[in-house]
């Protein structure tokens, strides 16, 4: 696979970079960025970004690059959807199409072509992180924040012996029971809504999905999203406890859906991360 490096910044002796690649799994250009510390690197961990976000936000919001270089750790940041088509509906609206693909492979007329994001999140990128940045496969985590999070839940879990870890900052955790889950997914995967638990976390949970790790979340109470009820936060919680899935869920009050809020706890997720990937 060829992969073409855009932009280049050195960053606390490491470097920030800019890609972009062919994809087989969305038959489109796909953009990532990267954090690649200096000298040893022990792991990778790949962060899914939220609605309306590219592959730019969290790598120039969220103040990581300190924390990973610390711990010796790269992040990879993909783009949140194919970009460059013209599919119906896909540029009407925020929450659905271009930079909201809820990271599932569509089943609908157009989508289901190039809307691949479950395999090209769990297969392909997981493959390119081997091939162009030589971590091995047993030596890659996974992270995210609303979509992103519901994403980072849903493949960490569907592809448990993948991940050796998983971390979600305010996270769609039971999408078939919100708005914008319910929208997404009558778009992308259709009317049926039996086959929509495949990509709910907290569904996965009560259907016997389990990671051998503790997973951790981060919930701002001045949320407006949580506030509104698209994350159902509490759902996921109970559904772990109840089937003794280790989740440590911290409730963080005032804090909002925004990149402050991530930055400012971002370091405890990377250093999570770290403790499954040294």
């Amino acid at each position: 696979m060829e992969v073409k490096l855009l932009k280049s910044h050195k960053t606390f002796e490491g470097k920030t970079q800019f890609w972009e690649h062919d994809s087989a799994a969305t038959k489109t250009k796909m953009k990532f960025s990267t954090f690649i510390p200096e000298g040893l690197v022990k792991g990778c961990v790949i962060w899914l970004s939220g609605l309306t976000c590219t592959d730019e936000n969290f790598i120039t919001k969220a103040g990581a690059q300190k924390y990973l270089a610390d711990n010796q750790l790269m992040v990879i940041c993909p783009d949140t959807s194919p970009r460059g088509l013209q599919l119906p509906g896909e540029h009407d609206s925020y929450d659905f199409g271009s930079g909201a693909s809820f990271y599932v492979n569509a089943k609908t007329d157009g989508y289901r072509d190039h809307y691949r994001m479950f395999s090209y999140i769990s297969e392909e990128l997981f493959d390119l992180i081997q091939a162009q940045f030589q971590v091995p496969k047993n030596k890659i985590s996974i992270m995210g924040h609303s979509m992103g999070g519901h994403g980072a839940l849903v493949i960490g879990l569907r592809e448990s012996g993948k991940f050796q870890s998983i971390s979600a900052f305010a996270p769609i955790v039971n999408p078939t029971k919100c708005p914008w889950g319910e929208k997404a997914f009558t778009g992308y995967l259709g009317s049926d809504q039996s086959t929509w638990n495949e990509y709910d976390a907290t569904e996965l949970m009560r259907s016997g999905a389990r990671h051998e790790n503790p997973i951790l979340i981060d919930q701002g109470l001045a949320d407006e999203f949580y506030e509104k009820g698209q994350l159902q936060t509490p759902h996921f919680e109970k559904a772990c406890l109840d089937v003794g899935q280790k989740v440590e869920v911290k409730y963080r009050g005032d804090y909002d859906h925004s990149y402050y809020f991530i930055a400012t706890f971002i370091e405890s997720h990377i250093k999570h991360h770290a403790k499954f990937l040294a």
